[in-house]
């Protein structure tokens, strides 16, 4: 089989870890596609063990070798000493992951962070390449059970002089918000993520809800109301910062409070009222890829 072209991904999860085959930058038609678990619980060495043999199943497969391969990971690679950060998969954090699957694998390695893959793949094959073919700044923002950023410039990450660009999850929003797992308090990530919203309505009810419960009973009780809008609120103000310093031609939502169909249109306006512009022309759309947005971006590392 052709494999001059062929992009190899893998994306690291902390319960699976996934791998893609595309044909081509040009035609990324999906040649394999594989998961097996991590077993993370057997510690950092294991799970490198883990990629080396999903890389080496998928290999046997498709009947060659990869000449490269990118791998999106939990947290991001420090530029300066190699160790990974920032990473809930936590015996990850301070391990020079990078070199370590060069040196395992024996090829060229790329390595960013999900929330990266995620705005690469919806770049280079979901919804900008479909609706926002010249799009030169692309931002995508992943609102699930913890919040996360990525930058994506010309069809490329940016990672930034500290490997933190597009880390719009540990942005500070609230002084008053709750203390957050990297050290500050008030970041994006504690107001805005999922889990977040549900405990801001335990704190002012004293019942939990499920946040899809919180959203559909909004107009029924008075909890689920101020816990609306309370995420409609601070989505504004805290895209604001990204379309004020940024400017990019597109914003791209994923994850599952990037499902709350408000976000497009009440969500928008409120972005638009924290906006250092007239008005706020930016589109904010939906994902194309779900769930295959991350090892899709991984592959496109390589390209």
């Amino acid at each position: 089989m052709e494999n001059q072209n062929a992009l190899w991904g893998i994306d690291l999860g902390g319960t699976k870890i996934e791998g893609v085959i595309l044909k081509s930058k040009e035609n990324p038609e999906v040649l394999l596609r594989k998961r097996i678990d991590t077993e993370a619980d057997q510690g950092y060495e294991h799970i490198t063990q883990r990629i080396k043999l999903l890389v080496s199943q998928m290999a046997e497969e498709i009947g060659f070798q990869p000449k490269s391969i990118g791998i999106g990971t939990p947290g991001s690679t420090d530029p300066e000493s190699g160790l990974l950060k920032n990473s809930n998969s936590t015996n990850l954090n301070h391990k020079p992951l990078h070199q370590d699957l060069k040196k395992l694998l024996n090829i060229p390695v790329f390595m960013a962070n999900d929330a990266n893959c995620f705005a690469v793949a919806e770049t280079q094959m979901g919804v900008v390449k479909e609706q926002f073919p010249k799009a030169e700044v692309v931002f995508g923002v992943i609102m699930g059970s913890g919040v996360g950023g990525g930058l994506v410039i010309n069809g490329k990450v940016w990672n930034g002089k500290h490997g933190i660009a597009g880390e719009w999850g540990h942005i500070f929003l609230d002084e008053d918000g709750e203390d957050c797992y990297c050290g500050k308090r008030g970041c994006v990530e504690t107001i805005l993520a999922g889990k977040a919203l549900e405990r801001y309505y335990k704190r002012i009810s004293g019942e939990d809800k499920k946040l899809k419960d919180i959203i559909a009973d909004k107009n029924v009780d008075d909890f689920a109301q101020k816990t609306y809008d309370r995420l409609i609120h601070y989505f504004g103000k805290g895209l604001s910062v990204i379309v004020n310093v940024l400017d990019p031609d597109v914003i791209i939502i994923g994850g599952g409070v990037g499902n709350i169909p408000h976000l497009y249109d009440e969500g928008v306006e409120s972005v638009k009222q924290f906006t250092f512009n007239p008005d706020m022309k930016t589109p904010i759309v939906k994902p194309k890829l779900g769930d295959s947005a991350g090892v899709f971006g991984a592959a496109f590392l390589t390209a």
